[in-house]
This record gives C-alpha cells, sequence and structure tokens, in this order.
C-alpha cells in the first residue's frame, strides 16, 4: 500500500486508487485554505490566510493574484448562481463576490457585536447559507488580535431574505461543514475536540438532535478542518496527518495521508474526480474513483 494512503477499509479503494500519486499543483504560500472550483471558468480560487492574499489558478495560465488584500479570507464557496462567498478574518466578515467583481457584505455583526471569524461556509440548495464562527482569526497568526465580543463560538443560517439565526453555540471551536447529499442532516466538526457532529436539518433551516458522529484519529500534524461529502454520500474530513474519509454511516474507510497540515479541499476538472488539496505551503492534487459534487445551478 502506498505512503500516502492508510487503510482502514477495502471499499477505500474504490474512492482512491492505490496507483493516485499526489501532485504538487503550486507551492510556496504561507498558508492556504478554502478551495473551491468554477465549473464554467474552470479554475481553482483558494485563499492565502497569512498572506492576506486570494489566488486563482488554471492549468492553461497557471497562478495569477485574483484579491490582495483578501481581509484575511479563509472559507470560500459558491452560491446557486456561481457566485462566490467568502469568510473574512480580519473584518468578521461574510461577502459575496458579484459577476462585476463588487463585493456585498452579507453579515459582519450578531446583535450589534462582531463576529468572531466567519471560517468555513456552505450553502443549501434553497440558497441560505450556512458557516461556522470561530475565534481562529482574532489572534496575531491567522488575522487580527483584538478582543473577542460575542461569547460563544457559534454556528449560522442566513437566509436569502438575510435574516440572521444561530443554529448551534455550544462549541469549543467549530470549522468545517457540509451537508449530506439529501440535506438532512448538517456535519459540523469541531477542532479543540477533533470530531464530528451530525444533526438533523428541520424544516425552516434549525438544527435539532445533535451527536457525535465520529472521532478523528490524532497521529499527526494539523487539526479538524475543511469537511465535504462526494457523490457516494462519503464524508471526507481534514485533521491530523491528512484527510480522514468515512461512509455515510460513519464507518471510518481510510486517510488520505498529506506531507503538509492539510487545511481544506475540493473537487475539481471536468469529471470533478481531481481533489485539490490545500496544505499548508502547497496546493496538491489527486485524481479519484469516485467524484465529488457541484452545486451551482
Amino acid at each position: 500500500m502506498p505512503d500516502n494512503l492508510e487503510v482502514y477499509d477495502d471499499r477505500f479503494s474504490d474512492i482512491v486508487s492505490p496507483e493516485s500519486v499526489l501532485e504538487t499543483v503550486v507551492d510556496g504560500f504561507e498558508f492556504i485554505e478554502g478551495p473551491i472550483w468554477h465549473p464554467g471558468r474552470k479554475d481553482i480560487v483558494f485563499s492565502d490566510i497569512i498572506g492576506d492574499t486570494m489566488y486563482r489558478w488554471t492549468k492553461t495560465n497557471g497562478l495569477s493574484v485574483f484579491r490582495k488584500p483578501s481581509n484575511m479570507a479563509n472559507g470560500n464557496t459558491l452560491d446557486r448562481q456561481g457566485r462566490m462567498l467568502t469568510c473574512e478574518h480580519a473584518t468578521s466578515r461574510v461577502t459575496r463576490t458579484e459577476p462585476d467583481g463588487e463585493i456585498t457584505i452579507l453579515t459582519s455583526h450578531y446583535n450589534g457585536k462582531e463576529h468572531n471569524s466567519p471560517n468555513d461556509i456552505v450553502v443549501k440548495r434553497d440558497g441560505s447559507i450556512f458557516f461556522t464562527d470561530p475565534n481562529s482569526g482574532r489572534g496575531a497568526k491567522y488575522g487580527v488580535l483584538r478582543e473577542q465580543e460575542l461569547d460563544f463560538q457559534g454556528v449560522y443560517r442566513l437566509d436569502d431574505q438575510g435574516v440572521l439565526t444561530v443554529l448551534v453555540d455550544d462549541f469549543s471551536k467549530p470549522n468545517g461543514l457540509c451537508f449530506s447529499l439529501d440535506e438532512k442532516h448538517l456535519f459540523i466538526n469541531d477542532s479543540d475536540h477533533d470530531h464530528i457532529r451530525v444533526f438533523d436539518v428541520n424544516r425552516g433551516g434549525t438544527l435539532s438532535n445533535g451527536k457525535i458522529w465520529a472521532e478523528l484519529n490524532r497521529d499527526g500534524i494539523g487539526v479538524a478542518d475543511g469537511m465535504k461529502i462526494d457523490q457516494a454520500d462519503n464524508l471526507y474530513c481534514c485533521g491530523p496527518g491528512g484527510i480522514h474519509v468515512f461512509d455515510q454511516v460513519g464507518a471510518y474507510l481510510g486517510i488520505i495521508m498529506l506531507p503538509e497540515q492539510a487545511a481544506n479541499f475540493n473537487w475539481g476538472d471536468e469529471d470533478l474526480s481531481s481533489l485539490y488539496v490545500c496544505a499548508s505551503t502547497t496546493l496538491y492534487r489527486l485524481r479519484m474513483n469516485t467524484p465529488g459534487i457541484c452545486m451551482v445551478g
């Protein structure tokens, strides 16, 4: 078995071939995060939090600066119209980049107090936005050193009318989040505890029946971070040593090992079968047997 795969279940080979080779796409960054594949432009956009820059990479043109400064942007996603949504550590904002490049502030405060530092973000099929808000961006390394105004680190929903709701407020450090394929469940991980919690998604977007769904093996560098679902409803979660993969009922399938701390990832290329991974200083690519999903359109 190759060094980049730690296999716990034979079904792991249905997801990633033992013959797949981890490629370096581009390197030299400070700490990269939040990669998104745009199916129309066929590019990868990602954030370098510490470098305060967002980059764009294409196979044809290579690397270019997408936005600088980026307000120490972290997680990104696309809404149903293909517009980019971004979590900003330095400003405590969630923003939307319009087709003409203008930036719209979607939210920056809750009950008159600044968000901590929005971290990761997903969009439901009905267009509502869910994001995590730990205090990671209120430290000097990954953000701007400043006092926390809110007395909790929560998870929020922003509906299409701009109504902001706190969904959960008992996390120590909420980070990555993703929906199950049928959107009946929302998974949220906690970086302080390296576990994944699952919640029922109720009519109207509220959450209930939260419980611990999986615990990450803690060997290696990294914490519970970016998280997504593939087309077979397998769940991938960045964590110690690499990207941890579970089936739809939480059985541990294996770990894609990375030489650097894995922070986030996304599927790209026209078949959505290339896994692009943001790991500290390097954007990596790994060809997969099971493709990912694209929620645009």
